[in-house]
């Protein structure tokens, strides 16, 4: 059996990619195609693969930079992929991946991190934020975003079968492309250390600075908590600004590496998270490190924060604000002694690479037996005929 895995583009290693690496650990013989690869050999290893198939979008000025600028040409260029010698295509998509051209003899099976969020909820965020909301370029974004949309919804009807991330994600993909998706929630990095060190005085927050990960309302509730102290960990356009709002008991690390990240996490009283997320893998990490999270009670996190029974591990504040923000904090300081490190890692635990892979594969394995019955020609029954005549 030959195998294709096609994803979207490759230029960072995030939450997509671990779960290519997962894949690619399934399936090592596969061949890779991508839109475009700019990563360096070393984290091509890491994921497992040497060498990626790119479109004509590898080509182009600025492309390693600028690729969204590109956006019109992506479902263009991922048609031009020939996957015809191939039995089982996989596509890991979170914009045009699951667009490629199939035919009925092959099995497609997409895994979709998200639907372009940019073209659907999140449209007038996106037009603001990269200041094309109005004028003549918001008119020439809208237009190049309805196209989007309607080469999304029709081959959404491409795939054989079709993976979320998440059931938060299961409900996009019913609403927008009227799909029943199997929910295969990603792998995360377990921690290596399960001792159970001292904490720290902190909480955490860590993420790329932006306006959409809310990170503002965490770092205007602990000015409510002044007896509290709070730890930014990551980099982003808004760090000088939150700096600025910022008060003396709020201090920012700049960009953390992995191992960083995970000892700040093990040392904090508790990880805050104030984004709506599709999945979000960092709060799992967080609950591997056996740190309870308190979390805004949307989205991914619904799934990965268990907030009630003795296996607790975070808190759930309803609205992304200072106010409900400093209150959760509150009440978690009241409770906290209820939460152990036992309970939070045995959350994470439900999370791992090795679990993703088996429910993945197996999952693979029952599509294609489906798939093999449909396509078996039928029976032959003129020979029966003859012999009843």
């Amino acid at each position: 059996m030959r195998v294709a895995i096609v994803h979207d583009w490759l230029y960072v290693v995030g939450g997509a990619e671990r779960v290519l690496e997962q894949i690619l650990r399934i399936y090592p013989d596969a061949d890779v195609f991508t839109l475009f690869d700019f990563l360096p050999a070393a984290d091509r290893a890491r994921i497992g693969y040497t060498h990626a198939q790119t479109s004509f979008l590898q080509r182009m000025p600025f492309a390693r930079t600028r690729h969204r600028a590109y956006l019109p040409l992506m479902p263009i260029a991922i048609e031009q992929f020939d996957l015809s010698g191939y039995d089982l295509i996989i596509s890991s998509s979170y914009a045009v991946a699951k667009g490629v051209l199939t035919g009925p003899d092959q099995l497609h099976i997409s895994y979709v991190h998200s639907p372009m969020r940019y073209a659907w909820d999140l449209q007038h965020t996106y037009l603001r934020e990269s200041g094309c909301d109005t004028g003549l370029k918001g008119a020439l974004a809208r237009i190049v975003l309805h196209w989007m949309r309607l080469w999304d919804v029709r081959t959404a009807a491409g795939p054989d079968a079709v993976v979320a991330n998440s059931a938060f994600v299961a409900r996009r993909i019913r609403k927008v492309y009227g799909r029943t998706a199997k929910v295969i929630h990603p792998p995360i990095t377990l921690s290596s250390d399960r001792s159970d060190g001292p904490r720290g005085d902190h909480f955490l927050v860590a993420s790329r600075l932006v306006p959409y990960k809310n990170v503002e309302a965490v770092v205007r509730a602990f000015a409510e908590l002044p007896d509290l102290h709070l730890v930014v960990a990551g980099s982003g356009p808004d760090a000088a600004r939150l700096r600025a709002i910022a008060g003396p008991n709020v201090s920012f690390t700049g960009f953390v590496s992995d191992a960083g990240l995970r000892q700040l996490m093990a040392t904090a009283r508790g990880f805050i998270f104030a984004a709506e997320e599709d999945f979000g893998i960092i709060v799992l990490e967080a609950s591997s490190e056996g740190t309870p999270v308190l979390a805004l009670g949307r989205g991914g996190a619904r799934e990965t924060v268990q907030v009630r029974g003795p296996q607790r591990s975070g808190m759930f504040f309803d609205k992304p604000e200072p106010e409900a923000i400093a209150g959760c904090v509150r009440g978690f300081i009241q409770q906290e002694h209820n939460f152990t490190r036992e309970a939070c890692r045995a959350q994470a635990d439900q999370f791992s690479a090795e679990l993703f892979r088996v429910r993945f594969s197996r999952f693979v394995d029952e599509q294609m037996a489906l798939h093999q019955t449909v396509c078996e020609p039928p029976t032959r029954i003129l020979p029966r005929l003859e012999a009843v005549s």
